[in-house]
C-alpha cells in the first residue's frame, strides 16, 4: 500500500497539472458515473493529502471559496490503486477505469481505488478528526501522537503504523525510523520517552519529504549508502526492510523478521534495543 509520501506527491503532481482548469470528468468503468456527472465541466480547484487519503476539491465555474459550494472527491488506493496520466486528447480507456479526469492538456485516471467517492465537507472534517498529525503537513501537532504513544501498552512499532496515531506512516518507514532511532519496535509505546518520540519524529520530518521529492524512499544514510544491495533493482538500499537473514549494515548481526498486526516486521536486535 503506498505510504503517505506518495499521496502528498501525487497531490502536488494532480495540483499542478489541473489546478485552476475547467476539467471533464467521467467513469468509464461506471462504477462513478453519476457523481463524476456532478463533477464534469466544474473547476479543479486542488489536491491535498492527509496521510494516505488524497482529496481533490472541484468548484463550479464562476463561484467563490466558501465551503458551501466545494465538492470533494475522497480517494484511497488501497492495495491496488493507482493514477497514471495522460496527454490531450486522451486514448480510449484501457481496463477498468473508475475516473478520468481531463484538463488542457492533461488527463489522469485512477484504476482500482479501495475507496472513491464524492464527500460532503463536513464528512472531510470527519475523516480528518480520525487521523493522527501527518508529518508531511504544516499543521500537524505531533504532540498529539505523543499522547497516544505514551498510554498505550501496545508495540511501538503497532503504534507507528496505527493512522489514528501517526497519518502516513507504512511498513518501510516504520522499520527504518526505529532502526536509525536504535528503538526495538515490540518496546511497549508507554516505555518511549518524549525524547525518543521527538527524535522519530524530527527523523520522519527529514526522510519522508525526500520521498515526496524523489518518488522514491531514501532511508540509508550516506555513509552506509554501500555493500549489500538493496531489497528490489529499482529500490533503494535500506537498514532492514526486506533484509531478514542478512548481515546488519552497522553492526552485522543477522536482521530479524517477525509478524505484527498482520504485517511483517524487520529489526536488527544489535542496534534497536
Amino acid at each position: 500500500m503506498p505510504e503517505g509520501h506518495t499521496l502528498h506527491r501525487l497531490a502536488r503532481r494532480q495540483q499542478r497539472l489541473l489546478g485552476g482548469q475547467v476539467v471533464a470528468v467521467s467513469s468509464p468503468q461506471g462504477r462513478f458515473a453519476t457523481e463524476a456527472a456532478i463533477l464534469d465541466g466544474m473547476v479543479f480547484a486542488r489536491a491535498q493529502a492527509w496521510g494516505k487519503h488524497l482529496v481533490q476539491s472541484y468548484r463550479p465555474v464562476g463561484a467563490g471559496r466558501s465551503r458551501a459550494d466545494e465538492r470533494l472527491v475522497h480517494i484511497h488506493l488501497g492495495l491496488y490503486g493507482a493514477f497514471t496520466e495522460g496527454t490531450t486528447p486522451m486514448a480510449e480507456p484501457v481496463g477498468q477505469v473508475r475516473m478520468r479526469v481531463v484538463g488542457a492538456q492533461v488527463g489522469i485516471d485512477l484504476r482500482g481505488p479501495n475507496q472513491c467517492a464524492l464527500i460532503a465537507p463536513d464528512e472531510l472534517d470527519a475523516l480528518v478528526a480520525r487521523l493522527g498529525p501527518d508529518p508531511l503537513r504544516a499543521d500537524a501537532d505531533p504532540s498529539l501522537a505523543y499522547e497516544a504513544i505514551s498510554r498505550s501498552a501496545r508495540p511501538i512499532g503497532a503504534l507507528l503504523m496505527d493512522q489514528k496515531v501517526i497519518a502516513g506512516i507504512g511498513n518501510v518507514y516504520r522499520a527504518e525510523v526505529l532502526f536509525r532511532a536504535g528503538i526495538d519496535p515490540l518496546r511497549e509505546g508507554k516505555q518511549i520517552s518524549r525524547g525518543e518520540f521527538d527524535g522519530i519524529w524530527r527523523d520522519l520530518l527529514r526522510l519522508m519529504p525526500i520521498g515526496v521529492r524523489r518518488g522514491k524512499m531514501h532511508v540509508v544514510r550516506a555513509e552506509h549508502d554501500h555493500g549489500a544491495p538493496s531489497y528490489a533493482v529499482d529500490r533503494p538500499r535500506t537498514y532492514v526492510y526486506r533484509r531478514a537473514g542478512e548481515k546488519c549494515r552497522i553492526c552485522g548481526t543477522e536482521v530479524r523478521t517477525s509478524t505484527l498486526d498482520g504485517r511483517n516486521l524487520f529489526w536488527c536486535p544489535g542496534c534497536q534495543t
